[in-house]
C-alpha cells in the first residue's frame, strides 16, 4: 500500500486510482449478484420514436451479445451480419425464457463472409440499411490493396460497405485505444498521437477511411474490455488462478497502472452514439472510470470471486523465455484514458465500478462452470520455479 501511495502522489494524476484496500471494496454481495436488463431509461435514451434498420457487423458474441439486446429494446429493427458459424443469438445467464424469446423472434440475420465484396454490395444495397454497427473486431491475417489505397483487413473490408449504403445515416465503429502511441503523459486522450506501426494500424487505416469518405461516422476507442463471456482472457486469467489456489505471477513491481470498462457500459456507449450530433465524425475514448494496478487488480479479481487475498508474486519479464506464451495479459506498462469526453458529450458514464463488474463478470460466466480458455499454468510454473530456485 506504501508503494501504491507513493505511486499516487508521484504520478500527479488527476484521476483516482483504485488500490483495492479491504475498506475499499466493502460491498454489498446481494447488490452485485444480478443479471443485467437494458434500462433504456437509466441510459438516458428516449424510445425509440424514430426507429432505424440498423446493420451489426458480428454481433454473435461478447459486445454484440450485449448491444443488440439494447438495440433492440430501443426498437430499432436489427440484424445481423455473420457468416453463420456460430449461433445467432444465444440466452444470457440470468435471462429469462420470455426476454430472450422475446429478443430472439426480433432479431434478422445475413448469412455472408465481409470478405466477398459483391455479396457485401448486392446484399446491403438491397436492405438499405440506415446504420451501420461495426463491431467484428477479429483479426484475421489478410491483406490486400484496395481501390481506395488501403491495405488493413479492416479498411479494405469497411469500404464495399459504404459503397453498398450511399445514403447511410451514420457508421459506428469499433476502434482501440490500443492505437495510440506509447507516451509518458497520461492518460490518453482523443487528440494524442496515434501509432501507425500498432498491430491495431489497420483501425487507424478504417477511421482515416471514414474520414475520407462522405459519411456520418463515430469511432468508439476502448481500453480493456471485460465482463461476463468475453473471449479475451482478461479476468479469466485470473479467476482461473484463484479457483486453482495458485500464486498470480505480476511482472515487475506490480504498480503498472492500466484500465478496464465492463462491455454493458460499452454496449450502452454504443448506443448513445446513435444518432448524436455530438457523436458525428467524433472518436471517444471508452473504460472505466477509475485506474486500477496490476497487484489492484489480480485483488480486486479475488474480491469478486469471494476468494482469499492472493499471493501475488512479482518477476523480471527479462528473465524469462516463454517463447509463443503469453506470461501475462497485459501490456507491461502504463494504459490508461480518459473518458472525459464520452460523458460530456454523449451523456455517458459507467453503471459499473470494477468490482462490482468482476463480480458480475465471475457469477454470471466463470462462477458458473463456463469460460473461454482452459488454464494453462506453463509460464507460471517457470516463473515460480526459479523463484524457489532462488530463495
Amino acid at each position: 500500500m506504501a508503494a501504491t501511495a507513493s505511486l499516487k502522489s508521484s504520478l500527479l494524476l488527476p484521476s483516482p486510482i483504485s488500490d483495492f484496500s479491504s475498506a475499499a471494496l466493502s460491498i454489498s454481495t446481494q447488490a452485485r449478484r444480478r443479471s443485467w436488463q437494458p434500462r433504456g431509461a437509466r441510459m438516458q435514451v428516449a424510445a425509440a420514436a424514430d426507429s432505424k434498420n440498423i446493420l451489426v457487423m458480428g454481433g454473435t458474441r461478447f459486445i454484440g451479445v450485449f448491444l443488440s439486446r439494447l438495440l433492440v429494446k430501443e426498437g430499432h429493427q436489427v440484424t445481423l451480419f455473420t457468416r453463420g458459424k456460430a449461433p445467432i443469438t444465444q440466452q444470457l445467464p440470468g435471462e429469462s425464457d420470455a426476454e430472450y424469446a422475446e429478443f430472439s423472434s426480433k432479431v434478422l440475420h445475413l448469412k455472408g463472409d465481409r470478405q466477398d465484396f459483391d455479396f457485401v454490395k448486392t446484399s446491403l444495397a438491397a436492405k438499405g440499411f440506415d446504420v451501420v454497427y461495426d463491431i467484428n473486431v477479429l483479426s484475421r491475417d489478410f491483406s490486400r490493396i484496395s481501390a481506395h489505397g488501403f491495405t488493413g483487413r479492416e479498411a479494405v473490408e469497411v469500404a464495399p460497405i459504404l459503397d453498398a449504403l450511399p445514403n447511410l445515416e451514420q457508421y459506428i465503429y469499433c476502434s482501440s485505444a490500443g492505437v495510440y502511441l506509447k507516451s509518458d503523459l497520461l492518460p490518453h486522450f482523443e487528440t494524442d498521437a496515434v501509432d501507425p506501426k500498432s498491430r491495431h494500424k489497420g483501425k487507424l487505416e478504417t477511421e482515416s477511411l471514414l474520414e475520407t469518405r462522405d459519411v456520418n461516422w463515430t469511432s468508439i476507442r476502448p481500453v480493456y474490455i471485460y465482463g461476463p463471456l468475453n473471449y479475451n482472457p482478461v479476468e479469466e486469467w485470473f479467476f482461473h488462478r484463484l479457483k486453482a489456489g495458485r500464486p498470480i505471477p505480476v511482472p515487475g513491481a506490480g504498480n503498472q497502472i492500466t484500465q478496464l470498462g465492463h462491455v454493458k457500459d460499452l454496449a450502452t456507449a454504443f448506443v448513445l452514439a446513435l444518432g448524436n450530433p455530438k457523436a458525428s465524425k467524433q472518436v471517444f475514448n471508452i473504460s472505466g472510470a477509475k485506474y486500477v494496478t496490476f497487484d489492484g487488480l489480480a485483488r480486486a479479481c479475488a474480491k469478486a470471486g469471494g476468494f482469499p487475498e492472493p499471493e501475488i508474486v512479482h518477476y523480471n519479464p527479462k528473465d524469462f523465455d516463454f517463447g509463443k506464451k503469453k506470461a501475462f495479459p497485459f501490456r507491461d506498462q502504463h494504459f490508461f484514458a480518459s473518458i472525459e469526453k464520452a460523458t460530456l458529450e454523449l451523456g455517458w458514464k459507467p453503471e459499473y465500478d470494477l468490482v462490482e463488474g468482476l463480480t458480475d463478470s465471475y457469477n454470471l460466466d466463470f462462477g458458473r462452470g463456463t469460460f473461454r480458455k482452459a488454464a494453462d499454468f506453463t509460464t507460471d510454473d517457470m516463473i515460480l520455479g526459479k523463484k524457489l530456485v532462488s530463495v
